[in-house]
């Protein structure tokens, strides 16, 4: 197994963030969307053994103001994803995984307006100058996702 403790190095620096996101998530099949843009500014932490990222954007509910903290496991060769936003001061249970050939893929189980859900972030598209992060929610142990928030992020 290959040591991914660099996987994330694409992603240091500011970035301008386009998004996507379902206004009805996990109600039927819908494809009606918000869009907003956002930016975004990572950089390493404890030598590349962890990253941090700080999000701001304009949501149509407001302001959304938010971090996600990333640890790798050299043992297991996973990392953990934390996400927190300034609203609600809690950091969110994370989201583990691992890139394999140029496509991150991270899970969580948590509860979704009170129903049990699996979660799933990908990361993909990366060059040096862009790169893509979805988020989808399965309410079927990963038989069926909805992508419910697209990020398509620009170097700046």
């Amino acid at each position: 197994m290959r040591d991914g403790q660099k996987d994330f190095d694409f992603f240091m620096g500011d970035w301008t963030v386009k998004n996507r996101r379902l206004k009805r998530i996990l109600q039927g099949a819908s494809d009606d969307w918000y869009e907003f843009t956002a930016t975004a500014k990572a950089r390493p932490i404890w030598g590349g053994l962890a990253n941090i990222d700080e999000f701001e954007g304009d949501m149509p509910s407001g302001r959304l103001q938010g971090m996600t903290i990333r640890l790798y496991d050299s043992k297991t060769q996973q990392w953990r994803l934390y996400w927190a936003n300034a609203q609600r001061a809690v950091v969110d249970e994370p989201v583990i995984g691992r890139f394999e050939n140029g496509r991150g893929e991270f899970f969580n189980d948590e509860l979704y307006e009170g129903k049990p859900i699996r979660v799933r972030y990908v990361w993909s598209k990366i060059t040096p100058t862009s790169c893509q992060w979805e988020q989808a929610f399965s309410p079927d142990q990963g038989q069926t996702w909805e992508t419910n928030w697209v990020m398509e992020l620009t170097r700046r």
